[in-house]
C-alpha cells in the first residue's frame, strides 16, 4: 500500500471552540486528526509528521524554510510516496507558493486545510485531509509542482486563491482554472500544469513591502517605508495596473535608489501591464523601472520577491522570476 507523509502544522482544521475564550483555538494534534478521518486506511498509510499547532496567520519566513525542509526529508524516503502538509487556510494560497518555488522533488507535494473547525457540524477537514491523500499517491501529479486541494478542487500552486473569508469553496483559480476534481475515490484530471517558477533560496528578504493602491491615495505610504526598512516593494495598483502620480513617483523614489519594486494588480485575476501611459498609467509604471508579475497576485509576487531578493538574484533573474519566464517544470 502506498504511504503518505502528513505533515500536520496546525490551522483551522486542529482547533475547536474554547467557551471561555470565545472562540476557535488550537485543540488537535495530528494523529487526533488523522484518527477522525474515515476512509484513509484504504487509501494509504499515513505516517505523521507533526510540527505543532500555529494559526497560519503566525507563520513567519523561518517556519515555512522548516516545513520545506520537512517536505523534502518526507520526500527523500523510498518509503514515502506522497507528502500532505496541513494547515490554517488564511495564508495557505502563499504558503503554497512558498514551498513550490523553494521544493524540488519527483514526488506529489498536497496542500489542504479546512474552513470550519472541529466543533462546527460542517467540519470538512476530514473530507480534505482524504482527498489531499488521494492526490498525493496518485502518480500524474509527481511532476505536478505543489498544489492544493480543498472542498474537491486541486489547484496549481501559483493561481490558487482564496476568494471567500468563510465558504467550504473559498479556493478558486480564477486564470487559469482548476487542475482536477476529486469526487469519492476518481480524480479527473482537468488539465495539466505549465511552466514553474523556481528559485534555490535558503532565505528570504524580511523587508518586502506590500502597498495595496486606491482612490484619492498619495505615495505618503510609501515615503513612510523608510523609516521602517524596505528591502522590495510590491504595489497593488487598480485594474490593468494604474494609481495616481503621486504613488507611482513615490516608488520612483525607490526604484532610483535602487529598491526593487514589482506592479501587481489589485484585482483578483489577471495582469498588471502597460494598456495605459497617462502619469500613474501601467507603462509609466514599467518605464520608471517597475517589474511585472504576469499572474501573481499581490501577496504571491511579495513571496516570489522576497525570495529572489534572498537568493542574491539580480534584476533580470528577479525579472525572469516574476514573470514565469524561467524554470519550467
Amino acid at each position: 500500500m502506498s504511504r503518505v507523509a502528513a505533515i500536520f502544522t496546525g490551522g483551522t482544521i486542529s482547533m475547536r471552540v474554547d467557551a471561555n475564550l470565545g472562540g476557535n483555538v488550537p485543540a488537535l494534534d495530528g494523529a487526533a486528526i488523522v484518527a477522525a478521518t474515515p476512509g484513509l486506511e484504504g487509501i494509504a498509510e499515513i505516517e505523521v509528521v507533526d510540527l505543532g499547532r500555529t494559526p497560519a496567520s503566525h507563520f513567519t519566513f523561518d517556519q515555512l524554510f522548516e516545513i520545506a525542509a520537512a517536505i523534502r526529508t518526507a520526500a527523500a524516503s523510498p518509503s514515502i510516496d506522497g507528502i500532505v502538509v496541513i494547515q490554517g487556510t488564511d495564508v495557505l494560497e502563499e504558503t503554497a507558493f512558498f514551498w513550490d518555488l523553494v521544493v524540488d522533488v519527483g514526488k506529489p507535494i498536497v496542500v489542504t486545510g479546512a474552513m470550519r473547525s472541529a466543533s462546527d457540524a460542517a467540519y470538512d477537514g476530514p473530507a480534505n485531509l482524504r482527498d489531499a491523500v488521494r492526490v498525493a499517491v496518485t502518480p500524474a501529479f509527481a511532476d505536478q509542482g505543489v498544489v492544493t486541494c480543498l472542498a474537491g478542487a486541486v489547484h496549481a500552486a501559483d493561481d490558487v486563491t482564496k476568494t471567500h473569508a468563510s465558504a467550504l469553496d473559498a479556493f478558486q483559480s480564477l486564470n487559469d482554472g482548476v487542475l482536477a476534481a476529486v469526487d469519492g475515490s476518481v480524480i479527473r484530471i482537468l488539465r495539466r500544469r505549465g511552466s514553474r517558477r523556481r528559485v534555490a533560496a535558503s532565505r528570504a528578504a524580511a523587508a518586502v513591502r506590500l502597498v495595496v493602491a486606491g482612490v484619492a491615495m498619495d505615495g505618503a505610504v510609501i515615503d513612510a517605508l523608510e523609516s521602517i526598512g524596505v528591502d522590495g516593494l510590491v504595489v497593488e495598483a487598480t485594474g490593468a495596473g494604474n494609481t495616481s502620480a503621486g504613488v507611482l513617483e513615490a516608488a520612483r523614489r525607490l526604484v532610483d535608489r535602487g529598491v526593487p519594486v514589482v506592479l501587481a494588480t489589485r484585482c483578483p485575476a489577471g495582469a498588471a501591464g502597460t494598456d495605459y501611459a497617462f502619469p500613474g498609467g501601467g507603462a509609466t509604471w514599467v518605464r520608471a523601472g517597475a517589474l511585472l508579475p504576469g499572474h501573481l497576485t499581490g501577496p504571491k509576487a511579495r513571496i516570489a520577491l522576497a525570495l529572489g531578493l534572498g537568493a542574491g538574484l539580480d534584476r533580470p533573474a528577479l525579472a525572469a522570476l516574476l514573470a514565469g519566464q524561467q524554470g519550467a517544470a
